[in-house]
């Protein structure tokens, strides 16, 4: 099976780029299923309605979130609508968060994904234990028995703790990549259980800016360390960042998994694969 995960969407600029850029790419790679990190879709910030469309008609699959999946109030009751977008599972059970943080999807072509959406608790909002939540998860629907992939979005802001998860779920799940810090990471590997990560896909964003943001409020904020005003999305021409999986039929396992790059101003990388086969 080949499906893609891509990185944190930011603002129109991210949306526009895989709306151009996401139709050839799942031609090209043969890709069965798309996820994507929408929590900044929507101005920079959140996710509404109108952005998620724009997303699915795309050629998103699921979309999951992140510490920003509150920011546009509309995501509180739209979520209840939308079983393809996912907020993070490890809230409180006593908050009764709307919405779902692990969700079993069906391919067109058969095939069973299940994609579980985590927020880190370092240096980020005081969630319950992802590593407890995802656990349950990963007992409830093991990879290769009832689902034929399993992909983690781990969105945090330290590198260990992404890089713990991995291991954590290596063998359980077919990928564990970390969303949340915008800048795509050169460690893409398969674990030694066979589970694919890297520590962070990147945005799909506008590179000349500060982290998918127009430069001039973070640069004013650095230096001065007084607030000018809201950040607001860089508008250039935006590079979609993610990352390709192939996996294993019988196993659900990783096979292989490569950067993507295209559009935008950072090389492009794009992995080289066979025919789709019939």
């Amino acid at each position: 099976m080949r499906f893609a995960f891509f990185g944190d969407v930011v603002g129109r600029s991210g949306r526009d780029a895989l709306s151009l850029h996401l139709p050839g790419l799942k031609r090209r790679l043969g890709l069965e299923f798309v996820v994507i990190n929408a929590e900044n879709a929507a101005a920079g910030f959140g996710i509404t309605e109108s952005t998620a469309k724009e997303l699915f008609e795309a050629g998103a699959d699921c979309l999951t979130l992140g510490n920003h999946a509150w920011d546009q109030k509309e995501a509180l009751t739209y979520i209840e609508r939308e079983p393809r977008l996912i907020r993070p599972l490890n809230y409180p059970r006593l908050a009764r968060p709307p919405g779902r943080g692990a969700q079993l999807f069906q391919t067109g072509a058969g095939n069973s994904v299940l994609v579980i959406n985590l927020l880190g608790r370092v240096h980020m909002d005081a969630l319950d234990d992802p590593f407890a939540a995802v656990d349950r998860e990963l007992d409830a629907a093991p990879l290769g028995a009832v689902v034929d992939a399993v992909i983690v979005d781990m969105h945090a802001e330290i590198t260990s703790e992404k890089m713990a998860m991995g291991h954590f779920c290596d063998g359980r799940a077919s990928l564990v990549v970390g969303t949340h810090t915008h800048v795509p990471t050169a460690d893409a590997q398969v674990l030694p259980g066979g589970t694919a990560y890297q520590t962070d896909a990147g945005a799909c964003a506008d590179y000349d800016s500060v982290i998918g943001n127009q430069k001039e409020e973070p640069l004013r904020r650095f230096t001065t360390r007084i607030s000018g005003g809201r950040y607001k999305p860089a508008e250039g021409p935006a590079t979609v960042c993610g990352v390709f999986v192939e996996t294993d039929p019988n196993t659900g396992l990783a096979l292989r998994v490569a950067p993507i790059r295209v559009g935008g101003r950072l090389s492009q990388t794009v992995p080289e694969v066979e025919s789709v086969r019939a």
